[in-house]
């Protein structure tokens, strides 16, 4: 086992550098991290369910079905 040299700094790890099988188009160094973050954030709308309730609803759907359904019946008691 070698051990290291206590009096030289430790070297960076040297950047990968990819070869010809890359294709340019495929280059991010230049890429901005989060630059649609905002934007899509603004469009989603996550709600977390209970764990009971999720077992009875197995897909988003039926969830938006039956809150339809929820929200159409409470439409006509107010207006009875």
């Amino acid at each position: 086992m070698k051990k290291a040299n206590k009096a030289a700094p430790a070297k960076k790890a040297a950047r990968r550098t990819y070869g010809d099988d890359v294709r340019p188009e495929y280059d991010f160094s230049r890429g901005v991290r989060g630059k649609y973050a905002r934007r899509f954030a603004e469009g989603t709308n996550l709600i977390l369910l209970d764990p009971d309730l999720a077992a009875e609803f197995p897909d988003s759907r039926s969830v938006s079905r039956a809150l339809r359904a929820y929200l159409k019946g409470k439409t006509k008691r107010r207006t009875a």
